[in-house]
C-alpha cells in the first residue's frame, strides 16, 4: 500500500511574536485537522505535557511547540472559537492535555472517532481509518520520538503535520458519504463481534489441539448473549436475597 504525507507548507512555532500570524491564517480556515505530541513514556504512571500542537489545512501545517512557547492566549481562544471546526482523533484527550496548560472552554471540536462507525468503519486508529478511505497508509515511525528536543528533525515535523492533515482529509471524506442507518451500523457491529468471538475461539482451539486436547463445542453469539443475560439475572436474584435477609435481620 503506497505510504502518503502532507506535502504542504510546514512552520514551525517555537517563538512568541510568531503566534498571533498563525492564529490569524488559521481563522481564515472553516475546517482544520488537530493532533498533538507529547514525550513518550516508558514508565507507568508517568505522564509528560504536551509538547507539540500541529492544527492543518490542506495547504499549511502550523506546529506550536508548547515546550518553548508554552500555551499562548491566542491559541486557546483559537480553540474555543466556534466559527472554525477544529477535527481531531481521539480529540478529548488532545484537548484535555491543551486545557492543562492553559484552560479554555473548547467549542466546535469535532472526534473522526465518534464519526466513523456511522460510515461502515468500526477500526479506530488513524492509520487504518485513512488507510480504509483512501488506499494508502500514513507512517508512524516517529511516534516514539522525544517531541521536547531542542529542535525537531525534518522527519518529526513532516510525521506531526501529516497527522493533523489526515484527520482533515478523513473528515471531509466522511462527509462527502452517506452515513449508515442505526440498523445497519448495529448490523455492522454485530458481524464484527462475531468475527472476533470466531478467531479468539480458533486461537483456543489451536492451543488446545497443542495440549492434546479436543476442543468443546463451540456457542453461537446469540447462545452466548442469552447464557449471559441468564448469568445476570441469576446475580440480580442473588443480590435481592441478601438485601430482603439482610433487612429481616435489621427488624
Amino acid at each position: 500500500m503506497p505510504v502518503q504525507a502532507f506535502e504542504g507548507e510546514v512552520i514551525v512555532v517555537d517563538q512568541p511574536e510568531q503566534v498571533a500570524d498563525a492564529v490569524t491564517y488559521l481563522r481564515t480556515q472553516k475546517v482544520v485537522g488537530v493532533d498533538t505530541e507529547s514525550r513518550p513514556s516508558f514508565q507507568r504512571g508517568i505522564h509528560y505535557p504536551t509538547a507539540l500542537v500541529q492544527i492543518a489545512s490542506h495547504e499549511r501545517c502550523y506546529l506550536f511547540r508548547l515546550t518553548h512557547i508554552g500555551m499562548p492566549q491566542e491559541l486557546a481562544d483559537f480553540f474555543a472559537d466556534p466559527d472554525v471546526c477544529k477535527v481531531g482523533l481521539a480529540f478529548r484527550d488532545d484537548i484535555n492535555g491543551l486545557r492543562r496548560r492553559r484552560n479554555f472552554t473548547p467549542a466546535n471540536c469535532i472526534d473522526i472517532q465518534k464519526m466513523v462507525a456511522q460510515y461502515g468503519i468500526l477500526d479506530l486508529g488513524l492509520q487504518k481509518i485513512y488507510a480504509i478511505c483512501f488506499g494508502r497508509k500514513i507512517s508512524k515511525s516517529q511516534q516514539l520520538t522525544n517531541w521536547e528536543n531542542t529542535h525537531l528533525t525534518p522527519e518529526q515535523a513532516r510525521y506531526a503535520s501529516t497527522d493533523a492533515w489526515a484527520t482533515l482529509l478523513i473528515y471531509e471524506d466522511l462527509l462527502a458519504h452517506e452515513p449508515l442507518t442505526e440498523n445497519e451500523v448495529a448490523a455492522l457491529q454485530r458481524e464484527e463481534k462475531e468475527r472476533m468471538i470466531e478467531h479468539q475461539q480458533e486461537i483456543q482451539d489451536q492451543r488446545l489441539r497443542e495440549q492434546g486436547i479436543e476442543p468443546p463445542p463451540h456457542l453461537t453469539l446469540e447462545e452466548r448473549e442469552a447464557q449471559q443475560k441468564a448469568k445476570r439475572r441469576e446475580a440480580r436474584k442473588r443480590k435481592r436475597q441478601r438485601q430482603a435477609t439482610n433487612k429481616k435481620k435489621n427488624t
